[in-house]
């Protein structure tokens, strides 16, 4: 795993971070200045645990301000974080032992709290110059011969019609591209690659150049499937995802499953190479927008609930 630890400069004048620090100053002066009222306010109640708990909140969002306006880095979004999982933890014990006053206030409160995790988590992972590097791999077989199936996937600037986070593929010379794509959390990146290996039918091998947002390589390899049922592909992928390992796990949080946005990837090259298109019902919306609000997935029967549904 790799990290930058020379991230203050950075993050000094970075809008978000300061936002978020400024945020929690604001949070924090109320809660320690009158701890008894912010709580009424919150619906929560004010005896002296809820005041001590209100108290010990606002010390650490103080604290949370200082670094982050002061000193910023990472740890303090990260330290966030952690401190909204806290006060979640803490509302969902309020509102699951509430008296019922006040209790819009607390369900308001839930709710600001929880969107103000999402952010945080946004910030820390984005902020966060580490990476881990990732290997995936997949396979499908597709009933057409080898020559056929890598003739389609050569044609780079045709890969965005079934890699689902890809926006363009562009072809800028005989052994280089550019790309673009989405990344968790509303991101793009962008790379320019070159062709490392092309062998006409059987590899292609791509890897990216200085400069790249997120360093990556890949190859696809074609082989005869047994018994002459048409072409067997296994794709490799490996790249450096930002944010670490909190990163990878906050990514699957979100829907940004990397194996699983593979192997819909895969299946989706498989229609198009077999049928010409990604098949979906009439009415069903295409392009970017079908990719992403109807992922693939393996078939397999109807539920008991299904199954009813569909004979009634």
């Amino acid at each position: 795993m790799k990290t930058d630890t020379r991230s203050t400069p950075r993050l000094r004048n970075d809008p978000l971070v300061r936002g978020l620090g400024w945020a929690s100053a604001l949070l924090g002066v109320p809660q320690v200045v009158a701890p008894a009222g912010f709580a009424r306010a919150l619906g929560v109640g004010d005896d002296a645990r809820q005041r001590s708990a209100t108290t010990a909140v606002g010390v650490r969002e103080l604290t949370a301000a200082a670094g982050l306006l002061g000193r910023p880095h990472p740890a303090w979004l990260w330290s966030r974080v952690g401190g909204d999982l806290m006060d979640l933890t803490l509302l969902a014990r309020a509102l699951k032992n509430h008296d019922g006053r006040g209790l819009g206030r607390t369900v308001a409160a839930t709710a600001a709290v929880t969107a103000l995790t999402a952010t945080d988590v946004y910030a820390a992972v984005t902020r966060t110059r580490r990476s881990t590097p990732m290997e995936l791999t997949a396979t499908t077989t597709v009933a057409q011969p080898p020559d056929k199936v890598y003739a389609l996937w050569k044609d780079l600037e045709r890969l965005p019609d079934f890699m689902a986070h890809l926006d363009e593929v562009r072809v800028t010379g005989p052994r280089t591209s550019h790309w673009r794509a989405e990344a968790p959390f509303g991101k793009t990146v962008e790379w320019d690659a070159e062709t490392t290996e092309d062998v006409p039918g059987q590899r292609i091998a791509w890897r990216s150049v200085e400069g790249a947002d997120i360093d990556n390589s890949g190859e696809v390899r074609f082989t005869p499937a047994p018994g002459d049922r048409g072409t067997e592909i296994r794709v490799t992928l490996r790249y450096d995802l930002p944010g670490g390992a909190v990163g990878k796990a906050a990514a699957r949080y979100f829907g940004e499953e990397p194996h699983q946005q593979l192997d819909d990837d895969l299946r989706r090259f498989k229609q198009i190479a077999e049928v010409g298109e990604i098949t979906r019902s009439e009415g069903a919306p295409s392009g970017k927008r079908a990719r992403g609000e109807f992922p693939q997935h393996p078939a397999q029967p109807l539920t008991e609930d299904e199954l009813k549904e569909a004979l009634a």
